[in-house]
């Protein structure tokens, strides 16, 4: 029922849940092969589908040589294919009723994997990328019942890939505060991360500095995961090249990282004009004018 919908219905309709039709719930799952359904929607298959392409055309691309060490100009080609496809890639993804909305939504997509003029990448690139998933939202292409599959399938592809730019092209982080900052890249993976752990019956704030927990948990936690890929870029002890975590550590519980990773990222990334000013807003994403 909901995909006729969505084939049919205008874009408003996707939008506004009060206009929606309703109906009573019904089996699905009948056979094996019905478990995809379940297991990830189309659109998250397509959104990974896309991920992957970004990091194909990695492959495809690699560094070249040059004096600098940080900072590889190949990635100025990568990217200028990704200007040049993102239209078409976001096209892929939607439904054909919805194709007008894809230059808008194309536009969240390019900001999100870093800037191809200083050839850095930081929280805003992140938050642009979240930007590009919550208008998607908005359309009615990704929908409740995809919300684990947004954090866990969709956007754990993402960070993979963000990854591979960073390390392939030796990226800057951009409006990085050095070890006072919680990351150089990265920070919606950290409150989403440890989200996951909340109520863990194990797995305690103080552990995530046990680099044999880390080894041995990071393919099933994404906390642990952003931990990891920490300890493989930098060099030292932990303690002195992520204080920030080290302090969070020893946070007595999982509930109260989070709560306090949500207030650090409102004051550092969205109350921050550095960042907020790269934002981009458009129809789906407005600004609110100031009244006097």
């Amino acid at each position: 029922m909901a995909e006729s919908e969505r084939q049919t219905g205008s874009s408003e309709e996707a939008v506004s849940p009060l206009q929606q039709s309703f109906t009573i719930p019904k089996k699905e799952i009948n056979m094996v092969s019905d478990m995809a359904k379940w297991k990830r929607s189309q659109p998250v298959k397509k959104l990974v589908d896309l991920l992957n392409t970004l990091d194909r055309w990695i492959d495809e691309t690699p560094p070249v040589d040059q004096p600098s060490r940080f900072g590889n100009k190949a990635f100025r080609t990568w990217y200028a294919k990704l200007d040049q496809e993102a239209e078409n890639l976001v096209a892929e993804v939607i439904p054909k009723h919805l194709v007008e909305a894809a230059p808008e939504v194309a536009v969240y997509l390019k900001e999100s994997v870093g800037n191809s003029t200083r050839i850095d990448y930081g929280t805003g690139h992140e938050a642009a990328f979240a930007a590009f998933l919550c208008c998607l939202c908005k359309i009615g292409v990704l929908r409740v019942d995809d919300q684990l599959a947004i954090v866990f399938k969709v956007f754990n592809r993402y960070l993979e890939v963000m990854r591979k730019l960073q390390k392939t092209y030796r990226m800057e982080p951009a409006g990085s505060q050095g070890v006072w900052g919680l990351d150089d890249f990265q920070f919606l993976p950290f409150i989403w991360g440890s989200s996951q752990l909340i109520d863990h019956p194990n797995l305690e704030p103080r552990h995530f500095v046990d680099e044999r927990v880390v080894n041995e948990n990071h393919k099933d936690y994404m906390f642990l995961e952003c931990i990891l890929f920490i300890t493989e870029m930098k060099t030292g002890p932990f303690a002195e090249h992520s204080n920030q975590l080290w302090n969070i550590s020893a946070v007595p519980s999982w509930s109260k990282v989070n709560q306090g990773l949500i207030r650090m990222y409102k004051a550092e990334c969205l109350e921050k004009f550095p960042v907020i000013q790269h934002f981009k807003f458009g129809s789906l994403l407005p600004i609110q004018p100031v009244t006097s």
